[in-house]
């Protein structure tokens, strides 16, 4: 007997597009846990890998283990945001985590200090990819901190070589 298709079944294109370092945007939400860095960076290297992006492996998986792991240190909630984002031949990668900007100058910039000392790792994969970093208060619904690096694909391709 032959099959029948379901009529409410989605279609798919029998030669879809495939992925291009162009079409690489994902978003996640992951449990402030110890665990999620690793599977950060597990998820990551696939995106990356199946998007053509393999010779930025390194200071990418490097960027998102340090994002993640400094925002499931200082989120007050459950979880936190991560996006990857490729454009103009770099990668973006933003943590956003939900500990509001202080109202306390003295508490701001003691925590701001603090942010930044664990970010350190980070900036230095910033600067050895000629890229750029930060953190600042979220544009986002619900406020909290946005931190970002942005690691241009020529320098992320030439991090580690002599």
């Amino acid at each position: 007997m032959p099959a029948t298709r379901c009529p409410l079944a989605p279609t798919y294109p029998a030669d879809p597009t495939p992925p291009t370092p162009e079409t690489l945007v994902y978003s996640f939400t992951l449990p402030a846990a110890l665990a999620s860095p690793a599977l950060a960076r597990a998820a990551s290297r696939e995106a990356l890998a199946v998007h053509g992006l393999s010779d930025m492996l390194d200071p990418a998986l490097q960027a998102v283990g340090e994002l993640t792991a400094v925002a499931c240190q200082f989120t007050e909630s459950e979880d936190f945001y991560l996006t990857l984002r490729y454009r103009f031949s770099a990668l973006r990668v933003i943590a956003y985590d939900s500990h509001p900007r202080h109202t306390s100058p003295h508490l701001a910039t003691a925590c701001d200090t603090r942010r930044r000392a664990a970010l350190r790792v980070l900036a230095c994969v910033s600067r050895a990819c000629d890229g750029t970093w930060g953190f600042g208060e979220a544009r986002e619904p619900g406020g909290g901190t946005r931190m970002w690096v942005t690691l241009p694909r020529a320098g992320a391709a030439a991090y580690g070589a002599p």
